[in-house]
């Protein structure tokens, strides 16, 4: 792999007053994403439009983290994430693509990631910030197909990202407003991952609902994934 220029690195976070939990918390979460894509995917000399062409719509996703915060000094908290984005369309393809022929044609995508996160808790009350690290197993498969030709472009990789997360509470609320992101940049490909939302607790519940983007541009070999998916979540977890 080449050499990696993170945008967030092991020494911000070293260098950070580091807060801590008073006792375990552990936390999980379920999310809905109405997401849309757009971009380019090429395979070899061959590119396809993933919107004006194939015209993807979201087939289904499913996002689901937990994590586990603890008192211990020095020893990072724990945060486990899944995301798989699901899209299928019917679309015509204006020029021939890895071996299938200008015409209709039928296409599926998925993009699916699995994020293990290391962080600290640099603020802890009514602002909160945690930095850390993410390492994230990622891949991507396009498959476009018109009954008798089919193409298959994939690529997949395992990826450390920078973290960082920042949340600001209205006393007395249980209102609150955030945003979060995994982000870096390495030799002409990079990715980046973010939300912003706005956030109700209630007891051990909170309710979620902002605007999520992962933007890939990424090289596997002779296949690119150039896309970008956006759109509306809401999500539902509890903390303990």
């Amino acid at each position: 792999m080449r050499k990696l220029t993170l945008a967030v690195g092991s020494s911000l976070i070293l260098a950070a007053p580091l807060a801590h939990a008073d006792v375990v918390g552990l936390g999980a979460s379920l999310s809905y994403w109405d997401s849309d894509s757009s971009g380019n995917v090429n395979s070899d000399n061959d590119s396809v439009d993933v919107n004006d062409q194939l015209r993807l719509e979201d087939d289904g996703n499913a996002n689901a983290s937990i994590y586990l915060e603890h008192p211990v000094p020095l020893l990072p908290n724990v945060r486990l994430a899944y995301t798989l984005v699901q899209q299928s369309g019917s679309g015509a393809l204006t020029s021939p693509y890895d071996g299938v022929s200008a015409g209709p044609v039928r296409s599926d995508l998925d993009l699916e990631q699995l994020d293990l996160t290391l962080y600290y808790e640099v603020l802890d009350n009514w602002a909160n910030l945690d930095l850390g690290l993410t390492v994230r197993d990622f891949s991507g498969d396009l498959l476009v197909q018109n009954g008798i030709q089919s193409s298959r472009t994939k690529a997949d990789g395992v990826l450390p990202m920078g973290y960082i997360a920042a949340r600001f509470d209205l006393p007395l609320t249980g209102v609150a407003v955030g945003a979060e992101g995994n982000f870096i940049s390495f030799d002409g490909d990079s990715m980046r991952d973010f939300n912003v939302y706005g956030q109700y607790s209630i007891s051990l519940l909170q309710l979620r609902a902002g605007y999520r983007q992962i933007a890939v541009d990424y090289e596997d070999g002779s296949d690119v994934f150039d896309v970008k998916v956006d759109g509306p979540f809401i999500s539902a977890g509890v903390t303990f």
